[in-house]
């Protein structure tokens, strides 16, 4: 029984787990940076691997559901750390900010401790609502270019 409830606690928590994922992928240096100084004090953390930059294979779809093909490029940086206490984070965002993938692999860790989730999530929360707010922009904008198209009939032709 222990093993069956670990993994549904493990089912249970991987999608809250991502969305932070992408969240911190999608905050700024200065956000990660207020969300560490509001969780500290922060444990000693140790590199798995250090911290690099990469490229990344983009793959597109032609319609959206067509077949696959090679977009092109984009670079990468990665981090993987672990923090005292056993928890492994994971950090990656698009371009060249080493420093950003390592702060979002750190508060990834700090998200895993059950006490500390809690506060994480309350720091995520003005990433997210920005993110939010900034994808309401895309939308209005969007749909201030929705052109609507009919067709009137003519007599019984």
């Amino acid at each position: 029984m222990p093993q069956n409830s670990k993994k549904d606690s493990f089912d249970n928590e991987m999608p809250a787990r991502q969305a932070a994922l992408a969240t911190l992928a999608r905050a700024r240096r200065d956000e990660l940076e207020s969300m560490l100084g509001r969780l500290s004090p922060l444990p000693a953390a140790s590199e798995l691997r250090p911290a690099e930059v990469g490229l990344v294979m983009l793959r597109g779809r032609t319609g959206g559901d067509g077949a696959p093909f090679n977009l092109g490029e984009a670079t990468v940086s990665r981090a993987a750390i672990r923090i005292e206490g056993g928890a492994t984070g994971f950090g990656y965002r698009l371009g060249r900010d080493i420093a950003a993938a390592r702060h979002g692999a750190l508060i990834d860790a700090l998200w895993q401790d059950e006490a500390r989730r809690a506060a994480v999530e309350a720091a995520l929360a003005p990433v997210r609502a920005r993110l939010a707010a900034e994808a309401g922009e895309v939308r209005a904008e969007t749909a201030a270019t929705k052109v609507d198209f009919f067709t009137l009939m003519r007599g019984e032709d």
